[in-house]
């Protein structure tokens, strides 16, 4: 099964759309709630991360028997050094996005403890790409 949506840019408002829709999806497929936990926490934190930090972009998430293997692909400023931006705490959010609760740099670090496999990449000027994998056995 595959599903696609689209972020935009600073769309506080729908932030989380994606994640709860894959969320009714697993649901209904009678995946382990501690699976379906663990896919929304991953999602939901790079879904907030294309709306604060990048111009929107799109997010793809394909189910299949044993896993299910997403993406969030944005455009935007690029990441300039992933290793930094995994570590907890560390965040380029604007004041703005930070007075709404976002950007307390803990988006990357918790998609990395809830998944089973993890692809950070980004070209600064272009975007970033992140995919991720969380098995279901």
């Amino acid at each position: 099964m595959h599903l696609e949506y689209q972020v935009y840019e600073a769309d506080f408002v729908n932030a989380g759309s994606a994640s709860s829709a894959v969320k009714k999806t697993l649901k209904q497929l009678n995946i382990n709630p501690k699976i379906i936990k663990r896919v929304v926490v991953a999602l939901y934190e790079a879904e907030v991360n294309a709306i604060a930090h990048a111009y929107g972009g799109t997010i793809t998430a394909d189910i299949e028997p044993d896993r299910i293997r997403m993406v969030v692909a944005d455009k935007g400023p690029g990441i300039p050094d992933i290793d930094w931006a995994m570590q907890e705490g560390n965040s380029t959010a604007s004041p703005e996005v930070r007075d709404m609760g976002f950007g307390a740099g803990m988006g990357l670090p918790n998609i990395k403890n809830n998944v089973d496999k993890l692809n950070v990449s980004s070209t600064v000027g272009v975007g970033t790409t992140v995919e991720m994998e969380v098995m279901f056995v």
